[in-house]
């Protein structure tokens, strides 16, 4: 016996009607395979129901030559601060150029390329790692929030120490301009923004009722017997970066950026920035400092 279906108006047949509607499942099915598939969403920036209400926070490394250290990096961060439901993303600015390392410039041209979608950075050193659950990320809406305090540093115990890891929201950077760029080779740069901080009435905050100490609040991975610290100092540099920079910061950061790279380690993805900072050697020769003269072996 034929069954006869009306669809529409038309009278059809039940096994024409089956053949109808598998012929518009199959067409279905393909236009279906035709749409594009958005990418997955970075692991670091899916919004839970505990971050939704959450600032995202950059976080910015500068960087040259740490590879050991950045793979210990990413994965500890991942970790730490997902326990903290932060949304954060991880920069590293590298510096590809022929001058001395410049961390604070590093850190301004940093700022500088998240500040559109991210409320605050954590100023970050690679080789820092805190350890200690206690040290929250959260957005510091009071004031500048360090998280390595001289009470917890592995090394540097001064009460005006803010280097190693320091939280500070956009508004609060814009305000002081930013880092001096007159910082080549290493030190001090810290200690120059801590007097901006003051001068502009910001309070440093420090994590309370941390109970661990200098030996298991961080694990610091710097091997100084590897790697040397640029200490050196030429020309007037000594004189000139003893004082507070009232000239350059934020504003006149010199540099160019050549490259950018997504890139991940262990499946958990960063941002690369390669950057080429570029120097005024009349007002700061010692961004690239003289050989020392060699000495002669007597034979």
């Amino acid at each position: 016996m034929v069954r006869t279906i009306i669809l529409m108006g038309y009278k059809f047949s039940s096994s024409k009607c089956l053949i109808i509607c598998l012929g518009f499942t199959f067409l279905m099915g393909c236009f279906i395979a035709t749409l594009p598939i958005p990418p997955p969403e970075p692991q670091n920036l899916r919004l839970s129901s505990r971050t939704l209400d959450k600032k995202k926070l950059a976080i910015i490394v500068p960087f040259r030559d740490r590879f050991e250290e950045l793979l210990e990096f990413v994965p500890h961060m991942y970790k730490f601060l997902g326990k903290q439901h932060i949304p954060f993303h991880i920069f590293v600015i590298q510096q590809k150029d022929v001058n001395r390392f410049n961390r604070a410039s590093l850190i301004n041209v940093g700022f500088l390329y998240t500040k559109e979608k991210y409320e605050y950075i954590a100023m970050h050193d690679v080789d820092l790692l805190p350890i200690n659950d206690n040290l929250k990320y959260s957005y510091p809406a009071l004031g500048p929030l360090h998280i390595s305090s001289p009470q917890t540093h592995p090394k540097y115990h001064y009460d005006t120490f803010i280097g190693g890891i320091l939280l500070i929201k956009k508004e609060h950077f814009e305000m002081v301009k930013g880092m001096s760029n007159n910082y080549w080779g290493w030190g001090l740069e810290d200690d120059e923004f801590y007097v901006r901080l003051k001068d502009a009435g910001l309070k440093v905050i420090r994590p309370q009722n941390i109970t661990t100490g200098t030996e298991n609040t961080f694990k610091h991975i710097h091997d100084k017997s590897y790697r040397k610290r640029d200490m050196r100092k030429c020309y007037n540099q000594r004189e000139v970066t003893r004082h507070r920079d009232r000239i350059t910061g934020l504003h006149d950061v010199s540099y160019t950026i050549h490259s950018t790279h997504s890139v991940a380690i262990d499946d958990l993805p960063i941002t690369v920035v390669n950057v080429e900072l570029l120097c005024n050697k009349t007002a700061t020769p010692w961004c690239q400092c003289p050989d020392p003269p060699k000495v002669k072996k007597n034979s």
